[in-house]
């Protein structure tokens, strides 16, 4: 008989499944206390990692991280906010003959040959010499080929697998509008530094990592600096002149809204010549194009001055009645020598008169009732005796200053000779003269409202007053005509001056010519001044060489450009009230 065993019935809670539980609980732990052993660990060595580059190896300072997020050197703006200088990273081209001489064995520079290389180079960049690259390249002269490539010129060269053509970056100076205010911005050196300009003077500023990021702003206006340009240009190209010289400002704040020296340089690309030229060359005249005529050419003023030599006379009380009249039938003798004008004006000349025609005759008379010692505190007071006041370096000490201011050196002070001056100096004296008598000194920094210094008080108000009218009625009805802008009440007075040298102390046949001016005369609120070295008699000017036929016309073209543009507009209703003079004009005996 066959038995059969029951089968054994596992019932839960025995000990061995319990056991069973227990152990697969245990190794699950052991699994996750692993797993989070392994991620700290990793923590732990990444942050020692941190530790050790933060202490034992610190990297950049916040402030230095800051450093590097800022332009390499400041910006420079117009009065508006116009870029006129900015730096950014560039590329430059550069031929290293030693990067194919791996083994010092002296083998080629180039992987074709320099011909060749040369050639597609030319490719690129169009305005290189193809035979003098070919040299360079053949003699294994290292040096730079190129400045300010573009990114895909650079991506053109390196396309062409010459180890030799290297391409490094570096920091650039650009001017967005070239040669335009080169003498009011200068340039940047190799080194970093600036180099003349507004670029030297604020060079500490710009460099400075503490005020590098907020731009500069100038006083200078571009739209007025380029109309002034255009317009000298043109005047200046029209007669063959040497050079031009202009600058307009503000009477009552002193800031240079434009200033133009021409021939200009561009400082993108500054030559060697635009600031050295031979000593040979300057002997024979010539100037480099970095020299700034306006703050550093002196020379004398010519009948520009006369203004000025009556405004002396009528603030210090030598002149009280504009109907009083001087001789001008024959010469006046000063220190021997004659001193004659142009042609016949008439027998008797009242200040109105002498102003309109330009008479040298009686300005000197004036001059020597003024006085020399008189006159040269006048001089001094409108800061005419030292190098004129701006924050350029370049600035021309006046000549004639440590003569003996006796009744003679008035007498040739008060017709424009024996003192020359630039025309920096020129245009801050017509300013104190317009603008109700306050000398202040020229500043191409813009200045907020309320920020113009005080000056000093040089002409009484009611000198000023009567100094505006003369001049409106040079432009209405003598030399200054050709500048008289209709609507714009323009006043000015030319000036021809002879250079000195030559027989007799000066040479007949070479002038500067200015025209000094100011507008509106109703109010005035600028002036100008116009300069032309050594013009020539062409057809533009009627072949006639002085002021009123080349540097007055400037101004009246330019007035018209540059008014709107500072909020004036023509108005043929308004003008300065000259009802009390006109009867002095006529009348000539």
């Amino acid at each position: 008989m066959t038995t059969f065993a029951a089968p054994r019935t596992i019932i839960a809670g025995q000990p061995g499944l319990t056991d069973h539980r227990r152990r697969s609980l245990l190794i699950a732990r052991l699994r996750l206390l692993l797993v989070l052993g392994v991620f700290v660990a990793v923590a732990a060595v990444a942050l020692l990692k941190i530790t050790y580059i933060g202490v034992a190896q610190p990297g950049p300072s916040r402030a230095s991280m800051a450093e590097q997020l800022l332009p390499p050197r400041g910006e420079i703006t117009d009065r508006n906010g116009v870029p006129l200088a900015r730096a950014f990273p560039a590329y430059a081209l550069w031929f290293n003959p030693a990067a194919m001489d791996e083994g010092g064995d002296g083998g080629p520079p180039l992987v074709a040959s320099p011909a060749e290389v040369a050639r597609e180079l030319h490719a690129i960049f169009p305005d290189l010499d193809v035979y003098e690259l070919t040299d360079q390249l053949a003699e294994g002269r290292p040096g730079y080929l190129r400045r300010r490539i573009l990114p895909e010129d650079a991506n053109r060269v390196r396309a062409l697998g010459e180890l030799a053509l290297q391409l490094p970056r570096e920091e650039d100076r650009h001017y967005p509008h070239g040669a335009m205010a080169a003498h009011v911005l200068g340039y940047v050196g190799a080194d970093g530094n600036g180099r003349t300009g507004m670029e030297e003077v604020l060079n500490d500023r710009l460099n400075d990592p503490a005020s590098r990021n907020e731009p500069v702003a100038l006083s200078i206006d571009m739209r007025v600096q380029g109309a002034l340009e255009d317009e000298l240009r043109s005047g200046m190209l029209a007669v063959n002149a040497l050079g031009a010289a202009g600058i307009v400002l503000d009477v009552d704040t002193g800031e240079v809204l434009a200033l133009a020296s021409l021939p200009e340089y561009n400082p993108n690309a500054v030559e060697t010549e635009d600031v050295v030229l031979p000593q040979e060359r300057i002997d024979a005249g010539e100037m480099p194009r970095a020299f700034n005529r306006v703050t550093n050419q002196v020379y004398e003023l010519g009948s520009t001055f006369k203004p000025l030599t009556v405004a002396m006379a009528i603030d210090a009380g030598v002149v009280t009645d504009l109907r009083r009249t001087w001789q001008a039938s024959r010469p006046v003798i000063i220190g021997g020598n004659p001193v004659r004008d142009s042609h016949f004006i008439g027998n008797h000349l009242n200040v109105p008169q002498t102003l309109i025609h330009s008479s040298n005759i009686t300005s000197v008379q004036i001059g020597q009732e003024v006085g020399g010692e008189r006159m040269r505190e006048y001089l001094d007071q409108l800061g005419m005796l030292e190098a004129p006041y701006i924050e350029l370096y370049a600035r021309g000490a006046p000549l004639g200053v440590n003569d003996n201011w006796n009744d003679s050196k008035a007498a040739y002070v008060g017709f424009g000779h024996s003192l020359a001056v630039t025309p920096l100096h020129l245009a801050s004296a017509y300013a104190a003269m317009v603008n109700g008598g306050i000398w202040r000194p020229a500043t191409l920094q813009r200045l907020a409202p309320g920020e113009a210094p005080r000056g000093r008080r040089v002409f009484k108000a009611s000198t000023s007053a009567r100094m505006n009218q003369l001049l409106r009625m040079i432009s209405v009805y003598g030399t200054g005509r050709s500048a008289d802008a209709p609507g714009f009440r323009v006043g000015g007075k030319t000036g021809s001056a002879e250079k000195p040298g030559g027989a007799g102390g000066y040479r007949r046949t070479s002038l500067v010519s200015t025209f000094a001016a100011a507008f509106p005369m109703d109010r005035p609120r600028y002036v100008i001044i116009t300069m032309l070295d050594e013009p020539q008699g062409t057809v533009a000017s009627s072949f006639q060489r002085t002021a009123a036929w080349n540097a007055a016309p400037i101004v009246g073209r330019l007035v018209p450009r540059i008014g709107p543009q500072l909020g004036i507009y023509p108005d043929a209703d308004r003008d300065i009230d000259l009802t009390d003079l006109e009867p002095l004009v006529g009348g000539l005996d």
